[in-house]
């Protein structure tokens, strides 16, 4: 078996941010999850687990505007918006939270992919060498 590749600093540092986002879409699942559980319930505490979501949402669309993450940020401000509209159904906007945590998990997941495969930066070796 062969040994892990061993990884720059800006590789370590890159990946602990993208686990960050990970453990937060993690939160944001289980929060839609306990929101598909609470259709039936009061109005208000459902109005509360999507401001919730909302929160959670525009802070990590916020950390993921200094990133370089593509498309993520846009995708969790939409959802962010999505997730404090009231005049949609619950169907809606369950569906349409399911559907866009499932593409921030995918992003996330080719991200995490690209920072572990990724090959040191040929500037940094430059300097080491000279």
């Amino acid at each position: 078996m062969a040994a892990p590749p061993k990884l720059s600093a800006n590789q370590l540092q890159r990946i602990e941010e993208l686990q960050g986002y990970v453990r937060t879409v993690d939160h944001v699942k289980k929060l839609v999850a306990e929101l598909e559980s609470s259709r039936a319930a009061n109005p208000k505490i459902l109005k509360n687990i999507s401001e919730t979501i909302a929160r959670e949402l525009s802070r990590m669309r916020q950390r993921a505007l200094t990133s370089n993450l593509g498309t993520l940020p846009d995708t969790a401000g939409t959802l962010s918006v999505v997730a404090t509209r009231q005049g949609t159904g619950i169907n809606v906007k369950l569906r349409a939270l399911q559907d866009g945590m499932n593409s921030i998990t995918i992003q996330l997941d080719q991200s995490l992919k690209m920072a572990h495969e990724a090959k040191p930066d040929k500037k940094a070796e430059e300097k080491k060498q000279s």
